[in-house]
């Protein structure tokens, strides 16, 4: 590609290109969006997190390293099972894709909550969940990868903790707020400043 990134830039390309490895020479980047794919069908790579020590390559077990080129992928729990799912969306080509997480069940806690003296939604509160002699923490923002977003709550997962021992709250306001022995399983709503908890239940108002 020449250079500056000028419309009405013409540049001689550098040399005999090989047509057979699909070599092409263009005068600005718009040219490209307009006349190429540049989609290489890269295969996907799927990493599993071995207790926070190392990474294992689970490409090809997960069933997850297709050719589409995928740019975007969000976690999700599709299902409502406290389990994340991930949806991907593929440049090169195809439908969106779901891969189901089949792991082995663990006990789980989703968090969503509501601002009044912050924003509405909590968006940039901090989360730390005390669980055992673990702390997870979480920051309420709604991750963004290519053209998608995560949904905006915060997902911790428990392993075989059945309850979390605290979770403090840090708001953008500054308030704090502390909730002890909360049971998992479920998913919480909390308002900034009270101490109720709500549980949300999927698809009652």
């Amino acid at each position: 590609m020449s250079q500056p990134c000028d419309l009405n830039c013409r540049v001689a390309a550098p040399g005999r290109l090989d047509e057979e490895l699909q070599e092409f020479w263009v005068g600005s980047p718009w040219e490209i969006m307009m006349k190429h794919n540049l989609s290489c069908f890269e295969r996907n790579r799927t990493y599993l997190n071995v207790a926070g020590q190392d990474f294992v390559d689970v490409s090809y077990l997960s069933g997850a390293d297709n050719d589409g080129d995928s740019r975007s992928a969000i976690a999700v729990d599709f299902r409502n099972q406290g389990q994340l799912d991930l949806v991907v969306r593929q440049v090169g080509g195809g439908p969106l894709v779901i891969y189901e997480n089949h792991f082995p069940p663990r006990h789980y806690l989703k968090v969503s909550l509501r601002g009044t003296r912050s924003n509405r939604l909590g968006l940039g509160s901090r989360l730390v969940a005390t669980v055992g002699d673990r702390q997870i923490v979480r920051e309420m923002y709604p991750v963004n990868s290519y053209r998608s977003q995560n949904p905006l709550l915060a997902h911790f997962g428990l392993d075989q903790a059945e309850r979390v021992d605290q979770l403090l709250i840090r708001w953008p306001s500054g308030h704090e707020q502390r909730f002890q022995d909360l049971s998992g399983d479920r998913h919480i709503l909390i308002e900034e400043g009270s101490d109720a908890i709500t549980t949300v239940n999927p698809g009652v108002p």
